[in-house]
C-alpha cells in the first residue's frame, strides 16, 4: 500500500502537479485553498482523487466566512487572498469546503491512522512546533499514527507509544527551501520528502491577483524563500 499524504495546498497548482503520480491512495490534510492563486483547480483536483481529506483552518474560514486565527505576519495575506478565494469558487467548491469533517481515522495494514490539520484537541487552530512535548500527551491506545499539518515544517518523531508525522506544505513550503513538501507512507515505512517546482509561474500568477502590493510582496517573499518569520504558540496560525 502506498499512501501519498500532503498538507497545506495553499491554491499552488505549480506545486501540486510536481507531486507523485503513482500511489495507491491520496490523503490530505486540510488547507486547499487561500495565498495562492488556482483555489478552483485544486479543490477540483482534491476532490477527484482524494480517498481522505480533513479541513484546515483555511478551508474552514473560507466555507464558513470565519477568522482563520493567522498570526500578525500573515493576517493581511490571509484577508486579502481569502477574498479573492471567495469571489472566484463556485457555490458547489465552497459547499465541499464545508462538509470537510476536521479529523478522520482511517486502518491500513493494520496500522490505525488519525489525521487532522493541527492537532486531535483543537484540529483547526492550534500552532504546535514539531519538538513540543505536548505530543506525547496525543498517546492513544486506539491510534498508531498522527497525522498532522498546520505549521508548514516537515517531520516525523515517536512520540510515546505514537508516530507523529507531519508533510510539510505542498504550497507554501517553510522549511527554508522553495520546494514543495509531501510524505509517503509505502508498505509500512515513512519517507519525508520535496521536490522542485516552476515557482516563478506561481509568482506571476500573484502578481496578477487583486491584491495590495504588501500582500503581494510577502507572498512572493515567502514562496521564494520557502520560509518565514513564525513564532509557535498555541493561540497563532498560519
Amino acid at each position: 500500500m502506498r499512501i501519498l499524504i500532503v498538507s497545506d495546498l495553499h491554491a499552488n497548482l505549480e506545486a501540486l502537479r510536481r507531486l507523485p503520480s503513482v500511489w495507491d491512495e491520496l490523503w490530505v490534510l486540510g488547507d486547499l485553498v487561500n495565498y495562492g492563486p488556482n483555489p478552483c483547480e485544486v479543490i477540483e483536483f482534491v476532490r477527484a482523487h482524494a480517498a481522505l481529506v480533513v479541513s484546515g483552518n483555511h478551508d474552514h474560514a473560507v466555507a464558513w466566512d470565519e477568522d482563520p486565527r493567522c498570526s500578525h505576519r500573515f493576517r493581511r495575506m490571509a484577508e486579502e487572498t481569502g477574498r479573492y478565494t471567495k469571489s472566484v469558487i463556485t457555490e458547489d467548491q465552497r459547499a465541499f469546503l464545508r462538509g470537510l469533517p476536521r479529523t478522520a481515522a482511517r486502518e491500513c495494514a493494520g496500522v490505525r491512522f488519525l489525521a487532522c490539520h493541527a492537532a486531535p484537541r483543537d484540529p483547526l487552530y492550534e500552532y504546535r512546533a514539531p519538538e513540543s512535548p505536548l505530543w506525547e500527551e496525543e498517546s492513544s491506545e486506539s491510534t498508531d499514527v498522527l497525522l498532522v499539518g498546520h505549521t508548514h515544517l516537515p517531520f516525523c518523531r515517536c512520540a510515546g507509544r505514537i508516530v507523529v508525522l507531519n508533510p510539510g506544505s505542498v504550497g507554501q513550503p517553510k522549511h527554508g527551501r522553495a520546494q514543495a513538501s509531501y510524505a509517503l507512507w509505502d508498505d509500512g515505512e515513512f519517507r519525508l520528502e520535496s521536490v522542485d517546482y516552476p515557482v516563478e509561474e506561481t509568482v506571476a500568477k500573484i502578481s496578477a491577483l487583486p491584491l495590495s502590493p504588501e500582500a503581494r510582496t510577502d507572498l512572493i517573499s515567502v514562496l521564494r524563500s520557502g520560509s518565514a518569520l513564525v513564532r509557535f504558540s498555541h493561540t497563532v496560525s498560519s
